[in-house]
């Protein structure tokens, strides 16, 4: 049986699960195009060129229309935790099942079908996201029975703080946009929630109780120290540390005295990218176990959607999957011959490369689904010094405050970090515990690490082994190969003109190393 599903809207994406089987998720802004994209017909086209047949069943995540037809939602809409709705139909002539469910129901599915099977008759799920802010219990035979309120939109409010701070805020947008909750996360590491006055907890306390949120309400915070303070501000910091905290803590504490102790934990929504809160849940030592899926955001939705088909017509939501399911590389070019050098892969001479500075535009299989590169579409860089995680915010041409991501052979993690357990998808928290790992320590200490191990990805994991031989550490700054503001590449001609207009002199892809000619300037 062959099941798609289809997320419209923002993050949208296409997934297809064959038997079980994650085959193909293809979210619209993968292959250069705009980040946070909607599905249009060529993303329609690309996933039905790599599907082997019509689908038996094709479900729709429900959404809200554009404004002027609020009254008519996309499919089942955006809220609600009722069964979908199966009804007959016909796709390119071949009779379909026709499935619609709610955009919350594909969070909660998501999170439950992509986590490990269990045999815990009851199961609890996380769904935090801009609006949807609640627990979810699961019974055994996978109905949603009880839903918990906690928090409406959580990941608003995150952001929101971020555009109060913002003095270059355009006031055209109802609600944030969605990048700034991930830089608000890196800037909340400069601050301390102890360090907050009056006035700050003032702020995070009306953050936490308004009704509205964004930049057309702005205005009625300009009593606010955090007000166009700027994105560097102490104020902005020490606000962000405190909203991260004082977030965590109501959900935390409605967990602690409205759930089961000892329910396994699945979490959902675009809050689950965020290491700091994960990491707190497993801390927290109220559940079993804790489960992200690596597109915990919309990005995911798809998948939850088709796991919601899945679960109607098998009873089963459970999938088989790895992250490494989207889209293979497309050969559409040949590097020009005049400006590079083609030559055979060879790990150990590229980790004497990378060893002296160089870095590398490595794609590998596969890309990734969700948000975070995974060592199939990443530009890498050695991790000692200061100077290169600089380098490769230039090159990426994002913020100086950003961190830069670690990835490491599991078998390396005890010594460079304070947990040493498995992290494949790079979403927990870690304190660094080696000074030597200058470029990727942010100012807290810490690190969002993705641990490798052979079984999961073999050729990243000998070019770090590589690289372990050369310097003792199995561990490479590791950080998304894409144009700002747009989604992984993925053709070699995009990739072509990313590297000779950023300065990047060495390209993997597959089993060939294309160098610079150093004649070139």
């Amino acid at each position: 049986m062959l099941v798609v599903g289809i997320k419209p809207g923002h993050d949208g994406s296409l997934a297809a699960i064959r038997d079980g089987e994650l085959v193909l998720s293809l979210e619209a802004e993968k292959d250069s195009f705009r980040r946070y994209g909607s599905v249009t017909p060529s993303t329609l086209l690309e996933f039905a060129e790599h599907l082997d047949g019509v689908p038996d069943a094709v479900g729709l995540g429900g959404w809200d229309a554009p404004n002027l037809l609020r009254h008519r939602p996309i499919g089942a809409g955006y809220l609600g935790i009722e069964e979908g709705v199966s009804v007959p139909g016909r796709f390119f002539g071949k009779p379909v099942t026709r499935f619609t469910s709610t955009h919350e129901r594909s969070h909660v599915m998501m999170a439950l079908g992509m986590a490990p099977r269990t045999a815990a008759t009851a199961q609890a799920v996380l769904v935090w996201e801009g609006v949807i802010g609640g627990f979810y219990l699961i019974d055994e035979r996978f109905r949603l029975v009880k839903k918990i309120p906690v928090m409406d939109h959580p990941g608003i409010r995150y952001a929101y703080l971020y555009d109060l701070a913002n003095p270059q805020l355009h006031h055209h947008r109802d609600i944030p946009h969605p990048e700034n909750a991930g830089k608000l996360m890196a800037l909340a590491a400069y601050g301390r929630a102890e360090d907050a006055d009056s006035a700050i907890v003032s702020t995070v306390d009306r953050i936490l109780t308004n009704a509205a949120w964004g930049p057309r309400t702005k205005p009625g915070m300009a009593d606010s120290p955090v007000f166009n303070a700027g994105l560097r501000s102490p104020e902005l910091a020490t606000a962000a540390a405190l909203l991260t905290r004082r977030i965590f803590q109501a959900y935390a504490e409605a967990a602690t005295s409205l759930l089961p102790a000892g329910l396994p934990l699945r979490i959902s929504g675009g809050c689950g990218l965020n290491c700091e809160w994960n990491r707190g849940w497993r801390e927290l030592g109220h559940f079993s176990d804790v489960f992200v899926p690596p597109c915990t955001n919309d990005s995911g939705s798809a998948i939850g959607t088709a796991i919601d088909v899945q679960t109607t017509l098998t009873g089963d939501p459970y999938i088989e999957w790895d992250v490494y399911r989207g889209l293979p590389p497309s050969h559409d070019a040949v590097p020009d011959p005049s400006r590079w050098r083609r030559r055979p892969l060879d790990l150990d001479a590229l980790a004497r490369a990378l060893q002296a500075g160089r870095v590398v535009a490595w794609v590998q299989g596969r890309t990734e689904i969700g948000p975070r590169a995974l060592g199939n579409r990443s530009l890498l860089a050695e991790p000692f010094s200061a100077a290169t995680r600089d380098r490769l915010n230039d090159i990426k041409q994002r913020e100086d405050y950003r961190p830069i991501a670690p990835v490491c052979r599991l078998e390396d993690a005890a010594k460079v970090f304070d947990d040493a357990s498995p992290d494949p998808h790079m979403l927990y928290f870690r304190r660094v515990t080696e000074p030597a790992l200058a470029a990727v320590t942010h100012v807290d200490g810490t690190a969002r690490a993705q641990t490798v191990t052979r079984d999961g990805n073999p050729r990243l994991h000998d070019l770090l082994s590589a690289f372990a031989g050369l310097t003792g550490l199995g561990v490479l700054c590791n950080t998304s190969l894409n144009f700002k503001g747009y989604g992984f590449i993925n053709r070699v001609s995009d990739l072509v003109r990313y590297c000779e207009d950023r300065g990047v002199r060495d390209m993997v892809v597959g089993d060939d190393w294309y160098q610079w000619h150093e004649d070139m300037p």
